[in-house]
């Protein structure tokens, strides 16, 4: 078993100060009122961040706003803040069947925090309404019905509001499209083009991305108008005081190396990551035999199931969460303080987005990744994009095992030859090729499969 440290392959830059993480500047500098820095205050929040620092001024001008920034970064604040405020200083009531302000997120996780951030600042003062799959549609219905300040929405659920003329946006004002990389990820770009097109002309958009592929740049020429450009970080880059480290190991090792690193004292909330659904059941399931009680997140999961894991995380009625990619930018939970990639991701980028879950406003966190030699190309796809050595280059990957073509094999051995067909009866008539016989069924050997 190999371990490797982390080593930023980068050119030197000067020594970054403390208040990259939190600035010296005050909320109320930037504009912010004083219920809500109060409502801040409450929440443990006193000083913004380097992406909020930059955004909330422009955004109280009325500008639109292109955000590049990581998880963890302090997004929901730097968007949430201004339009709160805007919202709270309306007077009157929103239409029937529309809201002020519409955000969407890609995962349902990700909606729900946007929904209590957002609820936290305002204490009470704005009204909310989440619209999701996997949730019940008629109670959305009711909740849009009177009207609501902000929808905070996944793509697929407000499209069928919408069409369903349940949801109108001719009167929404403010917009926003957070995490818009991993939306084209999970193919949700044409229903959020759908959308864009039925808001009204006069809004101000925002939209944020931790990456900016072609698609991305192209979404931004159509949504936004006149966009100030933020960008916090480089695209793919990784939180400072994220340790990170590489473990070469085979994959039947996993599971006892994994429970050896989850009962180390150190350890006080983590998040293991697999690479499919299935997967992490099954790390879930093997933890739970081996004395350590796990909860799992994933897709096929319903809503209720997956908010009540994340639940009993968040208040440490468990330490261990065993989660997919897709919800891995989900999960804003406070106080995690270690990652492990069971699995390394089929995307390098979504690597970023797993170790982002620690180290967040500034807390340290360490990232353990649990390396197969069939999966050593995949790390180092993770090293191209991150720009950081996690592994010795003098270390060769194997190739992935192909999986078995056609029927699995018999047991007990090759399979037999086959028998020669019978010949045909000279006569023609009803006989199997024996004088006089009658037609026979022809058995099939009979096949015992392998366990």
């Amino acid at each position: 078993m190999r371990l490797t440290r982390g080593h930023d392959l980068r050119a030197p830059r000067a020594p970054r100060e403390k208040d990259d993480v939190l600035t010296n500047t005050t909320f109320a500098d930037l504009g912010i009122s004083r219920p809500l820095i109060e409502g801040l205050a409450r929440s443990g929040l006193h000083r913004p961040t380097p992406i909020q620092t930059a955004s909330i001024p422009a955004q109280l001008e009325g500008r639109d706003l292109l955000g590049v920034a990581q998880t963890g970064t302090g997004k929901t604040a730097a968007f949430g803040l201004p339009m709160v405020q805007a919202i709270l200083g309306l007077k009157g009531r929103p239409s029937p069947k529309t809201c002020r302000a519409l955000i969407l997120a890609p995962t349902r996780e990700l909606a729900v925090q946007i929904e209590a951030s957002l609820r936290s600042f305002a204490a009470g003062r704005l009204s909310t309404q989440l619209v999701l799959g996997g949730m019940s549609r008629s109670a959305q219905v009711r909740g849009i019905a009177r009207g609501v300040d902000v929808v905070i929405a996944t793509p697929g659920r407000i499209v069928d509001l919408v069409d369903g003329g349940d949801l109108r946006l001719d009167e929404t004002r403010f917009v926003v499209l957070d995490e818009a990389d991993r939306m084209l990820d999970m193919g949700f770009i044409k229903p959020v083009r759908s959308l864009v097109a039925k808001l009204h002309p006069r809004r101000q958009s925002l939209l944020f991305s931790a990456t900016m592929p072609p698609e991305i740049e192209a979404l931004t020429e159509e949504f936004l108008r006149d966009p100030l450009r933020v960008e916090v970080a480089p695209q793919a880059t990784v939180v400072p005081k994220i340790e990170q480290s590489v473990e070469l190991i085979a994959t039947a090792e996993k599971r006892a190396r994994l429970l050896a690193l989850l009962g180390d004292p150190e350890v006080g909330r983590a998040i293991v990551f697999a690479r499919t659904k299935r997967g992490a059941d099954r790390v879930a399931e093997n933890l739970r035999k081996d004395g350590l009680d796990a909860e799992v997140i994933h897709g096929n999961k319903a809503q209720n199931a997956r908010q009540r894991a994340l639940d009993a995380f968040r208040a440490g009625r468990v330490r261990v969460l065993v989660a997919t990619d897709i919800v891995a930018r989900g999960i804003d939970v406070p106080g995690i303080t270690h990652i492990v990639n069971y699995d390394l991701p089929d995307e390098a980028e979504s690597y970023v987005h797993r170790i982002g879950r620690t180290g967040r406003n500034g807390a340290a966190g360490i990232a353990v990744t649990l390396c197969a030699p069939d999966e050593v190309e995949k790390l180092r796809a993770v090293e191209k994009i991150t720009r950081t050595r996690l592994l010795s280059p003098d270390v060769r990957g194997e190739p992935a095992p192909r999986k078995p073509q056609g029927r699995p094999a018999r047991a007990g051995g090759p399979k037999p030859a086959p028998k020669p067909p019978h010949p045909k009866p000279a006569h023609g008539g009803p006989g199997d090729g024996q004088p006089g016989g009658a037609r026979r069924r022809s058995r099939r050997p009979r096949v015992t499969r392998a366990a």
